[in-house]
């Protein structure tokens, strides 16, 4: 019996070590990094399990607050932070989205990796195992009107791999990301945004 229970002690403090590390290397990942760079494939898988969509693109981000999210494939769109407000660009339609970026972040995924380091004050943060050669992380933002339930993040090593995003929905949003830089130099106007002629501009 004693040794059964120092089995399940060790396992325990096991699980507590394991935990304790996967929080640490996200925190770690964003102390260490102030601009990324990266390709990403965006798969959106339906309540009903049906994927829906696939697109391909390029992400980079700022910290604290700048964030640039350009789908390419299989059509453009932007998604763009400045640091005071936030952009959405849709070529086809000609309209742009704007909002305050306080009021569209919150306790979205853009604030999990473009906002400071005190994570903790928008997410409840997690130990969500070991699948696909990754440790993964659950954030669960504490703001009710963010838009997503929870989002996780993959790790591999001490680089960020994947993301998960599962939103109010029930829509799932896979993220795989590859040839990431970290610390790259990222020029100031890749974070500007200026309205294009002829296009509708939709809120502040």
């Amino acid at each position: 019996m004693i040794r059964r229970g120092l089995f399940a002690a060790a396992c325990l403090l096991a699980a507590q070590v394991a935990g304790a590390g996967a929080i640490d290397k996200l925190h770690q990942f964003l102390e260490s990094t102030r601009t990324v760079r990266a390709d990403f494939t965006q798969t959106v898988i339906a309540r009903n399990g049906r994927q829906a969509q696939t697109s391909s693109g390029v992400m980079m981000f700022s910290r604290p607050g700048k964030f640039r999210w350009q789908i390419e494939k299989p059509y453009s769109q932007l998604l763009l932070g400045d640091g005071e407000k936030v952009w959405i660009h849709d070529p086809d339609l000609r309209q742009v989205t704007v909002r305050k970026a306080g009021t569209a972040l919150g306790g979205t995924p853009a604030s999990l990796l473009a906002g400071d380091t005190q994570i903790e004050k928008s997410f409840s943060l997690r130990e969500a195992g070991e699948r696909d050669g990754m440790e993964w992380i659950e954030a669960i933002p504490k703001v009710q009107d963010s838009g997503f339930e929870k989002v996780r993040l993959g790790f591999a090593g001490n680089d960020l791999r994947a993301m998960e995003l599962f939103d109010s929905l029930g829509q799932i949003t896979s993220l795989a990301f590859s040839h990431l830089e970290r610390n790259p130099r990222l020029a100031p106007s890749l974070f500007r945004f200026a309205t294009p002629a002829n296009t509708d501009v939709i809120g502040e």
